[in-house]
């Protein structure tokens, strides 16, 4: 059961995933919660304060996303990397797509408010780590990982902004990801 303070970040990443960042006020997560007036603002008193929430938030909820996957064997051939890569794109932009734009907002608002500048970059490490993981079977070069991460990040921002209908990552992933490790 999610406590209040859970709830009302919840409602918050919702509310920035799917309306963005100006529609993003105590206010309107208060109405949106249906919780009383005032309680947003009694958890997070500053617009930066609730920000910096939003992100520890994502990142705990990433961090349950990814808790139950980590724990199964890195992929032990090239086309079940391919695949991994590509479903976790395909997820983002699906599945995951309200808080992906959530996190997508805090990239450009990381820019000025230090706080979210550090918990992107942690979510970035933590990314280009797990990725990491995936690429240790192949040897490859560590490097390679934050290659494929940033990849991702542009084709899933790409598919966010102009979603094309019939996307599939895997063809791309193929190519780029059999490129990279060729070229080791």
């Amino acid at each position: 059961m999610s406590t209040k303070r859970e709830l009302v970040l919840d409602t918050a990443i919702e509310l920035l995933g799917s309306r963005g960042l100006r529609a993003l006020t105590h206010r309107a997560i208060d109405e949106e919660a249906a919780i009383p007036a005032g309680s947003t603002s009694n958890y997070f008193r500053t617009r930066e304060a609730l920000l910096t929430g939003i992100t520890k938030r994502l990142e705990e909820r990433d961090h349950e996303d990814w808790t139950a996957p980590s724990r199964l064997p890195a992929p032990g051939t090239l086309e079940e990397l391919i695949r991994a890569l590509a479903a976790f794109i395909q997820h983002a932009t699906t599945t995951d797509r309200v808080r992906t734009l959530a996190r997508y907002a805090l990239f450009a608002e990381a820019q000025t408010v230090a706080p979210l500048q550090k918990s992107v970059q942690r979510g970035h490490r933590r990314l280009t780590e797990w990725a990491e993981t995936m690429l240790a079977p192949f040897s490859a070069d560590p490097t390679l990982a934050k290659m494929l991460v940033d990849y991702a990040d542009g084709a899933i921002l790409h598919q966010l902004v102009s979603p094309a209908p019939d996307f599939d990552p895997f063809s791309s992933v193929d190519r780029l990801t059999r490129a990279l490790l060729d070229a080791r």
